[in-house]
């Protein structure tokens, strides 16, 4: 089905994103200028289809966080429009399902590239330093600068960089100043100098650091599970800034415990918000709540794009590069 037809400028713009300005001027103003009412629900938990399609009642369009978007949700909104993504990922969105429904659906390509580059290198470094350990260390009144708290060292070391898209390749660009060798899974390495490309099983085999930067689809769900995590062996450090669902998070845990792994820095879980209790009473986990693309400035970036986004596609003008279900466009007004 191609995309609906342009929407008359007025109805309901349902956003969830809970950054979103509801009076800025590039942002809620803009949408209130075109003749749109904003209907503000952030997103602060779980919430079901059935919770997302009662409110998208009337709405022709929606500014979204990670909310479950299913045939269902499409079905219960003939009048939607576009769904515009804060963020890039869509494994929360059925995006055939969108398609059949004649609805686009955008991201934001390219806003929080930077942001969570700076985040996996943040974790990576935490971990390694072992940061937070000390943190509590010295809250409790120890000053323990050796023994079982002595931190390991990232200049050296082997890091392997699984998925080397536009984060991937910003993670490693940081990296190179430190001293490391580079090692990359990905059917395609372009744009990262000194990169040696491996398979998936060798880059576990040799590195003492892997950072994972892959969408969530069917092929990567569990790509890394109890036999990868016994790959790494127990001087490894696992840091995941993408998407839970890449990590068996109950064989993580378990080699956690058992010293089959050294260290995990975590911003991402398979269920959102919940965090599994294993993880929060481990101490040599750094945990952080999917906030590695998000800073005041990327928060601005995406959500002024999403805004323009709504108006585009409302207007027939979709936006280039950021439809993530570029069939919905074919036929479709210009």
């Amino acid at each position: 089905m191609t995309a609906r037809e342009p929407a008359p400028a007025r109805g309901a713009v349902l956003v969830t994103w809970m950054g979103f300005e509801p009076h800025g001027a590039r942002t809620g103003e803009r949408l209130g200028a075109a003749g749109l009412d904003v209907r503000l629900a952030p997103k602060l938990g779980a919430r079901s289809t059935d919770e997302i399609a009662a409110l998208l009642d009337g709405a022709v369009a929606a500014i979204v966080s990670t909310d479950p978007f299913d045939r269902s949700v499409f079905a219960a909104a003939p009048g939607l429009r576009v769904v515009a993504r804060v963020g890039v990922g869509t494994d929360s969105i059925d995006l055939q399902a969108a398609t059949d429904a004649g609805v686009v659906v955008t991201t934001t390509p390219g806003a929080n590239r930077e942001t969570t580059a700076d985040h996996a290198v943040a974790m990576i470094l935490g971990a390694v330093r072992r940061i937070v350990e000390h943190d509590a260390s010295v809250r409790r009144g120890e000053w323990s600068r050796g023994g079982r708290l002595t931190p390991w060292d990232l200049h050296g070391s082997t890091v392997g960089i699984v998925g080397c898209g536009e984060i991937g390749r910003a993670v490693a660009r940081r990296l190179t100043g430190f001293g490391v060798d580079l090692v990359v899974c990905d059917p395609a390495p372009s744009g990262v100098d000194d990169v040696v490309p491996v398979e998936l099983d060798e880059l576990l085999d040799r590195a003492d650091v892997v950072s994972l930067h892959l969408p969530l689809v069917e092929e990567t769900r569990g790509i890394i599970g109890a036999a990868e995590l016994a790959r790494l062996g127990p001087d490894a450090i696992l840091v995941n800034t993408s998407r839970g669902g890449l990590v068996d998070e109950r064989a993580l845990a378990a080699a956690l415990a058992r010293g089959d792994i050294r260290a995990a820095a975590l911003d991402v879980f398979a269920d959102e918000p919940a965090v599994p209790p294993d993880f929060a009473e481990l101490p040599n986990v750094i945990l952080t709540p999917h906030i590695g693309g998000l800073s005041v400035r990327s928060i601005a970036a995406m959500t002024e794009m999403a805004t323009e986004h709504v108006l585009g596609v409302l207007a027939g003008r979709p936006p280039a590069g950021a439809v993530a279900n570029p069939a919905v466009l074919h036929g479709a007004a210009a």
